[in-house]
């Protein structure tokens, strides 16, 4: 590749919401990398992950993948686990104050984070760090000369921070931290390039590079990404959400969790969960809008796509294979009981009163076991709710199907 081939590629799937921010970062992108050339030297390019749970899921793999493409490159990545940023939480995307998490649970979170990760880079070429090694080197001096930087209006310019502002709801003086945290973890690591999706753009493209251009460094430059919406379709992706769909699980079970999202998810999937180029995006989504595809076709071949990023063809085989016979050939009960579902009702609570569980207890062990699916899902979560129509399985030879009363 060229120079402009080589930015067109990296910038490839960026959302700034301003077209003359991504112009400039284009821009910015084009000179530094001919510098690179210049001097014989790779960029360094950095994004973190705040291990808030054990498990990362495939909305985190959006900027894995950019990061992979630098790798591809020849430049250097380097994965950061928030072990330090954690212990606040990222207020970016939350309308209220995150539980605080202590340094023991954020270390157990983290330890299998790095494995995972090389799901997608390349563990040869990935420099794997931890931001409490600096952070928790900060004295209050050192605070203050980062507070500086900033003020309060320019927080209180951020989406969320105003709504809790105009509802006269408490903005913890602690979660204005988080930016300076993330902004100094730039200016530590000396980067050339942080990636982040769009929730991260104040702390990317505001305070990292106002705290690097404080040192005297060239401010990074920030490749900004559009954030996966989580199976509901409606919110980003969160384990603690339960609309999650974890690297850490079986290619039937990704496969089926794909096939759970609603139609209109499609496209979003489409851009920033599979490796397709940009031609081929185009391509899928237009015969979405034109009909010539039937919408369960267009789910198969996309989950089929992203199962085989993770897993090896024959296990996207498989897995294709384990939905088409469970679903499409009817390898299921013809006699199976029904429950008239009035309204949304826990999961567990359906399970109990039809008797299909005798306790709670059961159902979250069941649940442990991943020996509850519902519509072909294996179900993770104690708390999901039953909304709608489903298919429920129970081990391997209980099913009730509900139906709207």
């Amino acid at each position: 590749m060229n120079i402009d081939e080589k930015v067109k590629y990296l910038m490839q799937g960026t959302e700034y919401g301003d077209q003359h921010m991504a112009q400039a970062m284009a821009t910015e992108l084009k000179d530094r990398l001919i510098e690179a050339e210049q001097y014989g030297r790779p960029l360094k390019i950095y994004c973190g992950y705040d291990p808030r749970t054990t498990d990362l899921h495939i909305g985190h793999t959006v900027t894995m993948r950019k990061l992979r493409q630098f790798q591809e490159l020849g430049h250097e990545v380097i994965f950061v686990i928030g072990t330090y940023t954690s212990l606040i939480g990222d207020p970016s995307d939350k309308d209220k104050l995150r539980p605080q998490l202590s340094p023991d649970e954020v270390i157990e979170n983290a330890r299998t984070y790095a494995e995972q990760a090389y799901r997608v880079l390349d563990r040869e070429k990935t420099i794997i760090r931890y931001n409490a090694e600096w952070l928790s080197q900060l004295t209050f001096a050192d605070l203050i000369k980062l507070a500086s930087n900033f003020t309060i209006q320019q927080f209180l310019t951020r989406e969320n921070f105003r709504n809790r502002w105009d509802k006269s709801e408490p903005i913890h003086l602690h979660e204005l931290f988080y930016s300076l945290m993330q902004g100094y973890d730039a200016h530590i690591l000396e980067t050339d390039i942080q990636v982040g999706g769009t929730d991260q753009l104040f702390n990317i493209m505001t305070a990292s590079r106002k705290i690097m251009s404080f040192y005297g460094q060239k401010p990074n430059i920030g490749i900004i990404l559009d954030i996966l919406p989580g199976t509901d379709g409606e919110v980003k992706m969160s384990k603690s959400l339960g609309n999650h769909i974890p690297l850490n699980t079986t290619p039937e079970d990704m496969f089926g969790k794909v096939m759970s999202i609603p139609d209109k998810a499609m496209p979003q999937y489409a851009k920033l969960a599979t490796s397709w180029q940009t031609d081929t995006v185009n391509e899928f989504c237009e015969t979405l809008i034109k009909g010539t595809i039937h919408p369960r076709d267009a789910k198969m071949k996309l989950a089929y796509e992203i199962v085989s990023i993770f897993y090896s063809q024959g296990e996207a085989d498989q897995a294709k294979e384990h939905f088409i016979t469970l679903f499409q050939k009817g390898d299921i009960p013809e006699d199976i009981p029904i429950y008239q579902l009035e309204q949304s009702k826990l999961l567990l609570d359906v399970l109990i009163e039809f008797g299909l569980i005798d306790s709670k207890n059961q159902g979250r062990r069941l649940i442990e076991q991943n020996g509850i699916k519902v519509d072909g899902v294996i179900i993770n979560d104690v708390t999901t709710e039953i909304t709608s129509e489903a298919l429920i399985q129970v081990g391997k030879r209980k099913f009730l199907k509900v139906v709207k009363a």
